[in-house]
């Protein structure tokens, strides 16, 4: 019997301990927070697309694609924050599967510019109703002015830390909280 009152932590394999058993206050840190939903939410989607036989990076990278025709392969590895090497076997498998295609630069024939083909639009199709489930999961309890309210708080979060990276970073010594 432990006498120590140090919290133990329960984990099955691949599993990972709730943050309240780390970090056992009522406040967890808000990039804690995040991070637990957003993987959450990755593992709930994940759950769903199972059966499309894709992977999550491949999903993730068919979705930028959509939204980015004709992007650089680098530019595109940029935004997924993955290395340009993972990307390419990514890029290697969504080609042979016939849902991507490369095409050369006209002004650059070093780089490469990505295009979905018509075999992509399906599989966005059926991606769409997994991912309002999987946002259902998420948001369930969760009242409509809440939702508005909560998208307009990670938008500006967002744009915060999107003009934050742009700057030189200044040491603080006190945390901000609010």
């Amino acid at each position: 019997m432990r006498t120590d009152n140090k919290p133990t932590y329960q984990c099955q394999r691949g599993a990972r301990p709730d943050s309240s058993q780390i970090m056992p206050d009522h406040h967890p840190q808000i990039g804690i927070l995040l991070n637990d939903v957003a993987r959450l939410m990755r593992k709930r989607f994940e759950q769903r697309t199972r059966d499309q036989g894709l992977t999550r990076a491949q999903w993730q990278t068919i979705v930028y694609l959509a939204r980015q025709e004709g992007v650089h392969q680098t530019c595109l590895a940029e935004m997924l924050e993955i290395e340009p090497m993972t990307l390419v076997r990514i890029l290697d498998r969504l080609e042979q599967r016939g849902v991507i295609e490369r095409r050369q630069d006209p002004d650059d024939r070093r780089a490469w510019r990505l295009y979905l083909k018509e075999a992509a639009r399906p599989l966005l199709a059926a991606m769409q109703p997994l991912g309002e489930a999987t946002r259902a999961d998420a948001l369930e309890g969760v009242s409509d002015a809440d939702r508005d309210r909560l998208m307009q708080i990670l938008t500006l979060m967002k744009t915060n830390l999107a003009a934050a990276c742009q700057g030189p970073t200044a040491e603080k010594t006190e945390p901000r909280y609010g």
